[in-house]
């Protein structure tokens, strides 16, 4: 870079740092980090882990053959004259 090129556009290169950091545009780690730690929060609060989920799916299963017994047990019933 020439002399003539940073005179010429030095007030618009300082106004553009100006408010890049006025306006917090760049990121730092520790504010990184704190964003990092809020979306895991939320994240946490809000889903469920893959173990938790494969636990639930199972009882569900569970939970469907006992319905379907209770299905069959009323349907023999009311085939048999019971209703």
């Amino acid at each position: 870079m020439d002399k003539e090129f940073l005179y010429k556009n030095a007030p618009f290169i300082l106004l553009s740092i100006a408010v890049l950091m006025q306006y917090n545009l760049f990121a730092t780690p520790a504010k990184l980090e704190q964003v990092h730690r809020e979306i895991l929060t939320e994240v946490a609060a809000g889903y469920i882990t893959r173990s938790e989920f494969s636990g639930m799916k199972e009882q569900i299963a569970d939970i469907n053959k006992k319905v379907d017994k209770i299905y069959d047990l009323i349907n023999e019933r009311s085939f048999n004259g019971f209703n």
